[in-house]
C-alpha cells in the first residue's frame, strides 16, 4: 500500500461536506457500530506494507497507534482535526519526501470488543478514511493496562517495509496513551485476535526488542489523560523504550510533535529549526512541542547514527542508520 499523494483541498472538501450535512468524520463509531470495522481487523491478515511505488520511491513507513478507552478516546478525533498539520510538515518541510503513515487503536484484549484495530500504510486521503473506521469503543479494564504488547506484536511479525527491507532504515511507530502494556503477549488473545498460533507467551520486553529492529518507538503521554501522572507508568515506559517516552501538555499538539519527532530523528532539523517552522505555518504549539522534545534534541549527537535496540549487535543485520 502508499500509493497516490495527499491532497489537502480534497481534505478539505470532505469537511466542509460533514459540515453541511451533519456527517461525523468517525461514522462507523458515531453510526452506532459495535465491532471492528473489516477493514481494520487484523484477524486473519498475514501482512500491512509500506512499498516503494513510482510515485513514492523511497517510502518510509509511520505508524500511529492509541488507546481508545476511558479518557483517551478522544485522541483520534483530535489527530483527525490535525491531520493536514502533520502531513505538512512532513512534506512541506522535506521532513520524510515520502511518508506512507498507518493508523490503529489499542485496547484491551481482557474485556473489549475491538482491543485492536489496524489500518493500511496510506501516502494518500485514504488514511483520513481508515482514521473514520476506527471504533471508539471507549471501555478498558480499569487496572491501569492496555493491549499495547498485542499491538506491538503485530507491527512486529505482521508489517513488511521496504524502508527497512530495501534500504536497512527503521520506520516510525508512536504510541499515545496513559497506561501500561501487560507483562506478556498472551499466544491465547493472539489466537483470538490475531490468527496465529504460537507456542508460548513472549515477554513484553522481548517484543518490544524484535519491534525495535523495524520501528524507532515512542510512546507519547498526554498531560490530562487519567494516568498522566502516574510514576508507574513512567518507569514502566522508560524501562522499555529509554527516552523516547514524551510527555505533551497539549493535545492539540500531538500532530506537530510527531512531525517534529520525525524531523529530528532523520537529521532533517534541529528543535529550534522545528519550532521555527511552526511559526511559520502559524502554529500555536510550539512551546508545547518544545517541551516535549527538548531532551530527544539534546541528546542528538554530531554524528546522527541510530543505535541498535537494547540486545542487538550493532553491527548485525539490524544496525540503522539515519543518513
Amino acid at each position: 500500500m502508499g500509493s497516490g499523494h495527499w491532497s489537502t483541498d480534497v481534505y478539505a472538501a470532505r469537511a466542509s461536506y460533514r459540515a453541511a450535512t451533519g456527517t461525523s468524520a468517525f461514522a462507523h463509531s458515531d453510526g452506532g457500530a459495535t465491532t471492528v470495522h473489516p477493514d481494520l481487523d487484523p484477524r486473519g491478515v498475514t501482512v500491512r506494507e509500506s512499498r516503494d511505488s513510482a510515485d513514492h520511491p523511497e517510502s518510509l513507513a509511520i505508524g500511529v497507534l492509541f488507546d481508545v478507552t476511558g479518557s483517551m478516546g478522544h485522541v483520534p478525533r483530535t489527530l483527525q482535526t490535525r491531520l493536514p498539520d502533520l502531513l505538512g510538515l512532513l512534506l512541506r518541510k522535506g521532513y520524510a519526501g515520502h511518508p506512507h503513515i498507518m493508523f490503529g487503536a489499542v485496547g484491551d484484549a481482557t474485556c473489549d470488543r475491538a482491543p485492536l484495530q489496524i489500518g493500511q500504510f496510506e501516502a494518500d486521503n485514504r488514511m483520513d478514511d481508515d482514521l473514520g473506521k476506527i471504533l471508539l469503543e471507549g471501555g478498558g479494564g480499569g487496572q491501569l493496562r492496555e493491549s499495547y504488547e498485542l499491538a506491538m506484536y503485530f507491527m512486529a511479525r505482521h508489517t513488511s517495509i521496504d524502508c527497512f527491507e530495501k534500504r536497512g532504515r527503521r520506520g516510525y511507530l508512536f504510541m499515545i496513551g496513559d497506561e501500561l502494556a501487560y507483562p506478556a503477549v498472551k499466544r491465547r488473545e493472539v489466537a483470538k485476535v490475531i490468527g496465529d498460533e504460537l507456542a508460548e507467551d513472549v515477554p513484553v520486553a522481548a517484543i518490544v526488542r524484535e519491534l525495535r529492529r523495524m520501528y524507532d518507538v515512542y510512546y507519547i503521554i498526554p498531560e490530562g489523560a487519567y494516568h498522566a501522572g502516574s510514576r508507574e507508568l513512567t518507569e514502566f515506559w522508560r524501562g522499555l523504550l529509554g527516552q523516547n517516552v514524551l510527555y505533551l501538555d497539549d493535545l492539540d499538539a500531538v500532530c506537530e510533535t510527531i512531525a517534529l519527532t520525525v524531523g529530528l530523528a532523520e537529521d532533517a532539523i534541529d528543535l529550534a529549526e522545528g519550532l521555527d517552522h511552526l511559526a511559520e505555518a502559524g502554529s500555536d504549539a510550539g512551546a508545547s512541542v518544545s517541551r516535549a522534545l527538548a531532551r530527544l534534541d539534546a541528546s542528538r549527537g554530531a554524528v546522527a547514527v541510530s543505535s541498535a535496540p537494547p540486545g542487538l549487535d550493532a553491527a548485525g543485520p539490524s544496525a540503522t542508520t539515519r543518513l
